[in-house]
């Protein structure tokens, strides 16, 4: 069986890195590192499978196949892209399937097969979406040293209160946190 796990780059104060029409697009780039990066690759592990939102696929078709030949692009380009969207014969960037009508009836029957881990970066709906379902395992959040005010949250106003296991703690030279948690399951009242 799959794990999906979420990653997400992230302020202090829950702000997602977001380039698009943001004041402060690429925030997280003063405090990348060749250390931050060697600790990004081990977690995401050398191969992985990609689940991505729409929106998140296209932009990042506008940047993963022409960033050039290094560790994090050569693994992204080589993952399969599950894409949940509603426009399936426009999906180029391969390996490329889409999620089908039913997103969580697709992913559900994803996970049960065998294969490698399912990343999810990047979209706050997809994210919201899998954890209601239970079908997150875990959560994996970089946190820079910055607060933001505002942005894009890396939740929708219509996620319910989930309850997480601390796993571990990773930290860079320029203060950036690799927390990892475990998915427990809906926060207990």
């Amino acid at each position: 069986m799959r794990k999906i796990r979420i990653f997400e780059h992230i302020s202090l104060d829950g702000v997602i890195e977001h380039d698009e029409d943001y004041a402060y697009g690429a925030w997280t780039a003063p405090y990348r590192t060749p250390a931050g990066m060697a600790m990004l690759l081990d977690a995401y592990g050398t191969n992985f499978d990609l689940l991505l939102g729409r929106r998140t696929y296209d932009a990042w078709i506008r940047f993963w196949p022409n960033a050039g030949d290094f560790p994090m692009a050569n693994a992204i380009n080589a993952a399969t892209k599950y894409v949940a969207t509603h426009r399936p014969e426009s999906l180029e960037w391969g390996p490329v399937k889409d999620l089908g009508e039913d997103i969580i009836e697709g992913l559900r029957k994803l996970k049960s097969t065998a294969g490698l881990d399912l990343v999810l970066s990047g979209s706050t709906s997809l994210t919201s979406l899998l954890l209601d379902a239970g079908l997150i395992d875990e959560v994996v959040l970089i946190v820079y040293p910055v607060l933001l005010g505002k942005g894009k949250r890396i939740f929708t106003e219509k996620f319910d209160a989930r309850e997480l296991e601390y796993v571990s703690t990773l930290s860079t030279p320029t203060g950036v946190l690799l927390n990892t948690y475990k998915h427990l399951g809906p926060l207990k009242k």
